[in-house]
């Protein structure tokens, strides 16, 4: 038994130096989207801006995040359906500065429009944490 768990150990240790960082990265920054976008659903959208990395608040102010979204997305109704396409990892994107970045793209349905595409970015922050950076949603 002690060669059995002895054995375990060495292959969890193997594995946990072998683990790819990228997909480390796609896991965090789709979680941190994931909860993002709740705040969004729930029409929170200036708690979003806050919630947001600083390269996201630097280019938008909040009352003008509040608008956009009350614009463009308030509009589109409840959600009804948001399943993930794909999440990517990235370390450089255009006009944005080097870093890691991670991609999410989901299909979604609100109730009040037809498919839709949306797409939010998550960024590494200084402090080590991953922050959403970008929204953009659009018709399939």
């Amino acid at each position: 038994m002690r060669k059995l768990l002895a054995f375990a150990g060495i292959l969890v240790a193997v594995h946990a130096l072998g683990a790819d960082p990228a997909a480390d990265a796609v896991t965090k920054g789709q979680v941190v989207v994931e909860s993002w976008l709740t705040l969004t659903d729930a029409g929170k959208y200036g708690e979003s801006w806050d919630a947001a990395a600083a390269l996201f608040r630097s280019a938008v102010t909040r009352a003008a995040w509040e608008k956009a979204m009350n614009d463009a997305r308030k509009p589109l109704g409840a959600l009804k359906s948001r399943k993930l396409k794909s999440a990517t990892f990235s370390t450089s994107l255009p006009q944005a500065p080097a870093g890691e970045y991670v991609i999410v793209q989901f299909d979604t349905v609100f109730e009040g429009s037809s498919a839709m595409v949306e797409t939010v970015t998550a960024m590494h922050e200084k402090d080590g944490s991953w922050k959403a950076a970008g929204y953009f949603i659009r018709p399939t």
